[in-house]
């Protein structure tokens, strides 16, 4: 197993004070924060030996036992020793005269206004302090209390129709024993989140308790096609009104809406139908339109009087054949 140098890491003498550890580590801390040199993994390797280095000689306990492994690494070392040889197994955490040790380390977020590197200590550390570095940054370390912490927010999928994003709807989920009845607003879509407010994990230290929210997918429907608040269909119409003109009934999320053909009407025409669409998340008393696309449906099964009549009107079109 690498001996670890703490002091040459944070560049201070063995003999460094407490507040003299601190500036060090604050210094190198922020130049080699990640958010300070994104992508660049040098830097991020860095930043977690310096943190690591901090974890041990800020906490007196941990100094004092590492103070006593350097020194006797050091003879080792002196003696000319093989390296390899070293006896690592009295000063593993847990062994004689190297019990298991507290540890506090620090929310290097809050303090550098960005997201921790993080990625877990050496194996060095976790031999030598107990693997006490797995559950990443909660609180300052040294004399400083732990300042409260929000509890974590919880996610939960959740699946509703069209016609239930169009209306509003509710779910009533079980929690801890308890039926907990939510509304979901109308005008939600794929992605919307809903909210229940403190229902998510407690807080650590005194801190607020975290958030629940369920995470919207909206079905597909086999009439509509949705795109933003409008909402597009096919409608179909049949020969005789496309050429004529007339009325045809297009449906909607609330019944069916009449709408009139123009004669000599050709397929793929689209047609708006105002307010006819989803309502608006923030204002449901508002809707998007609906887009009806007109599919001209040819008769089958003609009878031979309708066969003729065609070929006469084929005839005047001089579409006949000779």
């Amino acid at each position: 197993m690498e001996y670890k140098d703490y002091y040459k890491i944070l560049g201070v003498d063995r003999n460094a004070s407490e507040k003299e550890i601190k500036k060090a580590y604050r210094r190198l801390a922020r130049k080699y924060h990640p958010d300070v040199n994104p992508g660049d993994k040098g830097a991020e390797e860095r930043f977690k030996e310096i943190n690591e280095a901090h974890e041990v000689l800020a906490d007196p306990e941990k100094r004092s036992k590492y103070d006593q492994l350097g020194a006797n690494w050091q003879q080792w070392q002196r003696m000319g020793r093989d390296p390899g040889g070293f006896n690592w197994n009295q000063w593993f955490a847990g062994a004689p005269g190297g019990g298991r040790v507290h540890v506090e380390y620090g929310d290097l977020g809050d303090l550098f206004g960005g997201a921790f590197g993080g990625g877990g200590f050496s194996d060095f550390f976790e031999a030598i302090f107990g693997g006490m570095g797995r559950q990443g940054p909660q609180t300052w370390t040294g004399t400083r209390q732990a300042r409260p912490r929000r509890g974590q927010d919880y996610e939960q999928p959740v699946e509703i129709t069209l016609e239930e994003a169009s209306s509003g709807t509710r779910r009533v989920l079980e929690k801890d024993g308890r039926r907990l009845e939510v509304k979901i607003p109308p005008g939600v879509k794929t992605g919307s989140k809903v909210r229940i407010a403190g229902e998510g994990a407690p807080g650590i230290g005194g801190g607020t308790t975290g958030d629940l929210y369920l995470k919207v997918t909206v079905l597909a429907h086999k009439v509509f096609e949705r795109k933003g608040d409008d909402l597009y269909c096919e409608v179909p119409v049949d020969l005789y009104t496309a050429i004529l003109g007339g009325e045809t009934n297009v449906p909607t999320l609330k019944g069916t809406a009449s709408l009139k053909i123009p004669p000599e009407t050709q397929g793929g025409r689209t047609f708006r139908l105002k307010e006819q669409g989803m309502p608006l998340l923030r204002d449901s008393n508002k809707r998007g339109d609906l887009y009806a696309k007109v599919k001209v449906v040819l008769p089958k099964d003609l009878s031979a009087k309708e066969k003729a009549l065609f070929r006469e009107l084929a005839h005047v079109r001089g579409k006949g054949s000779s």
